[in-house]
């Protein structure tokens, strides 16, 4: 347990004030310790266990957390039991929260859900939004609580576009475009199925970002091995030339070549440009098993741009 406490340490003895992972034992770099993550999301801790442990030790792991000075609460999330339930092991933890990301501020809820509204390792991705967005017109598809879409107006995008099925999502997306103070008759919220709104969408386009961070798994919603190819074939109805567009995908199965290799088949014109670094505080062991945000530039060929 060593290596968390002093990951606690350090994390929580930063001047920084932004939400942020202290500890990240799913990237496997910590034998013994892959059943843990915790979090900052200021001023609470948050420690996910994806196995049990014994309570004395967990009691330990909260005291040594809670005599920081600025921890005022700690919540523990039992991922390996039914419904994911959440307790608070030591002081206050209100229903949401307000944090900070590189400035911008964020709702969430930890705890109350699987998720809490928003993913620490993103962060990359957001700042390469929030820095080549400017003057664009952007689509966010699956777009949760609209956290790229918020990035992309702090850099200056024309307009943004989200899509996502979760209305309750979507108005959390509200609240985070609000918070920002940002200009909300240049954002659009659209809770619909994305398959069944390319009409819409290419009504409102062409774009020129696209961003697609789907689930890799959601039952009756989408699932990344069959779907997203589906996505990529009709990609060139709604982008710009030239555009670029950023791919996600968080599933420890599957590398990022499976994402360029379905971009050259279905999209061509679509040319892999690089692959964004995941944040040091999520070290992995196996880098293809961590999450993927790939970047690829958009140029619609002439032989495409001659074809009925």
């Amino acid at each position: 347990m060593q290596p968390i406490f002093d990951a606690i340490y350090s994390g929580l003895n930063e001047s920084s004030v932004d939400a942020k992972r202290l500890f990240h034992g799913r990237g496997h770099c910590y034998d013994g310790l892959e059943f843990i993550n915790v979090d900052l999301l200021p001023p609470v801790v948050f420690i996910t266990l994806y196995n049990e442990i014994d309570l004395a030790q967990l009691k330990v792991l909260v005291d040594f957390t809670a005599r920081h000075q600025q921890v005022e609460g700690v919540l523990v999330q039992h991922r390996y039991k039914k419904g994911a339930p959440s307790e608070v092991f030591y002081g206050n933890v209100p229903d949401s929260l307000d944090i900070v990301e590189a400035g911008l501020i964020y709702q969430i809820c930890p705890g109350q859900k699987l998720n809490s509204g928003f993913f620490l390792d993103m962060s990359e991705g957001r700042q390469w939004v929030r820095l080549n967005s400017r003057n664009t017109k952007v689509l966010n598809l699956f777009a949760y609580t609209c956290g790229f879409s918020v990035a992309a107006m702090a850099g200056g995008a024309a307009q943004v576009v989200n899509l996502d099925m979760s209305r309750g999502a979507l108005e959390r997306g509200r609240e985070n475009h609000r918070l920002n103070n940002q200009d909300m008759s240049r954002v659009r919220f659209l809770p619909y199925e994305l398959f069944r709104s390319w009409g819409r969408l290419k009504k409102m386009g062409p774009f020129e970002r696209i961003i697609i961070d789907p689930p890799s798994f959601q039952k009756g919603s989408f699932v990344a091995s069959k779907d997203y190819q589906r996505v990529l074939k009709r990609l060139p109805e709604l982008l710009s030339s030239p555009a670029q567009v950023l791919l996600c995908l968080n599933d420890p199965a599957t590398g990022p070549e499976f994402l360029i290799d379905l971009m050259k088949e279905h999209c061509p014109d679509a040319r892999y440009f690089k692959r964004l670094s995941n944040p040091e505080t999520f070290p992995e062991r196996y880098d293809d098993r961590g999450l993927k945000v790939l970047v690829f530039n958009y140029q619609k060929s002439e032989v495409s741009a001659d074809q009925p």
